[in-house]
């Protein structure tokens, strides 16, 4: 009817609010992200805790997933996204006064509601399959999760800016910009759409009820992506303190984070074409073969380009085998709320091992 034939322009204008959102929440992830292993080695007690700030910021985005999931459906985007910005925002604020005041536990504290905000920000993409039709759906998410490169290409920009702000500590003027990056996404989020809007059916077609989620479809996709999303983050923890261990400056590692950004998003671009090519198992699949090439660039790196290799590689496999699995769950696995809340917190505490498993090279050195 007319409500329906007026639901392609919303959809797509609610995809390009979606994306907007998604490439500023990355933005503001990615100006802590080099930071945190860091500051984590040099404020930590002991060697065991380098990486508690990193697992509470994980900790804080699987604890996320399903009061996003929930609040989404109950509430809509403007207010769920909104109070997830609002996280990030305080998130952003205490970890610069812990770094100021040299406090390890507050500074955890803020990496975990920086983590909340990250929680919610990775539903942006779940929101573009439920307001596009069955055939866009897979380039509503390349489109949404691409949108995080431009994070990688803003942020040695902004961190520089940071810098010139706050001469005396990199690190405190990157967690203010991080901060001030999720005011932008609460702005962002206020004039979102309160719904998905409603997508157009091919006309005759009746009005179904949604279908069961079929949790067998469910828990491949979701396993491929917990596999990429393990060895990712186990590689992105170590390699920070494994380049600063072999006197590579600590501009020189935000770069390669940077790089790392892009290529963990840029790809899904692409993905959406290539997965009607190959289908989305193949490119999942795929993405894990690049991720055991990674792991074995970065076992033999012992300079900047070798450490930068590494991390591009195993960003582009994450993002082919992350952005695959998520078309895979929305064509077979009919997810409900509660499946997309259990698909992205299960991917979560797989980077939480991810970290963990980073302790024991870094207590090493």
């Amino acid at each position: 009817d007319g409500v329906e034939a007026n639901a392609l322009p919303d959809a797509r204008w609610g995809t390009a609010l979606l994306a907007a959102g998604f490439a500023l929440s990355v933005l503001s992830q990615t100006l802590v992200l080099g930071l945190v292993p860091l500051a984590g080695q040099l404020m930590a007690p002991t060697a065991k805790l380098v990486t508690a700030p990193y697992i509470a910021m994980l900790i804080g985005a699987a604890a996320a997933t399903f009061p996003a999931s929930f609040l989404l459906d109950a509430f809509g985007r403007r207010a769920a996204f909104a109070l997830g910005a609002s996280t990030g925002v305080a998130g952003g604020f205490v970890m610069a006064w812990a770094l100021v005041a040299n406090a390890f536990a507050p500074f955890c504290l803020g990496a975990f509601w920086l983590g909340i905000a990250q929680g919610f920000s990775l539903f942006y993409r779940h929101e573009a399959a439920l307001g596009a039709g069955g055939q866009g759906r897979a380039m509503a998410i390349g489109i949404v999760f691409g949108a995080g490169a431009l994070a990688g290409l803003a942020g040695p920009a902004l961190a520089a800016a940071a810098q010139a702000f706050f001469p005396e500590s990199l690190f405190v003027g990157a967690a203010l910009a991080a901060a001030l990056t999720q005011v932008a996404v609460l702005a962002l989020a206020v004039v979102s759409a309160g719904r998905a809007p409603v997508v157009a059916r091919p006309l005759g077609e009746a009005r179904r009820a949604p279908a069961p989620t079929d949790w067998r479809a469910f828990a491949a996709p979701t396993f491929i992506a917990a596999v990429a999303w393990f060895a990712m983050t186990a590689q992105m923890v170590a390699t920070p303190s494994a380049m600063a261990a072999c006197g590579i400056p600590v501009g020189s590692v935000l770069n390669a984070v940077a790089w790392h950004v892009i290529a963990m998003y840029a790809p899904a671009f692409a993905a959406g074409a290539v997965a009607k090519l190959t289908g989305p198992r193949t490119l999942a699949l795929a993405g894990l073969a690049v991720i055991v090439l990674a792991r074995y660039v970065a076992a033999q790196a012992t300079g900047y380009i070798g450490f930068t290799t590494g991390l591009i590689l195993v960003a582009v496999g994450w993002a082919l085998s992350t952005a695959a699995a998520t078309m895979w769950l929305h064509r077979e696995a009919s997810p409900s709320r509660l499946a997309l809340a259990a698909h992205d917190a299960l991917l979560f505490f797989a980077a939480i091992l991810g970290a963990a498993a980073a302790i024991a090279p870094l207590g090493a050195r």
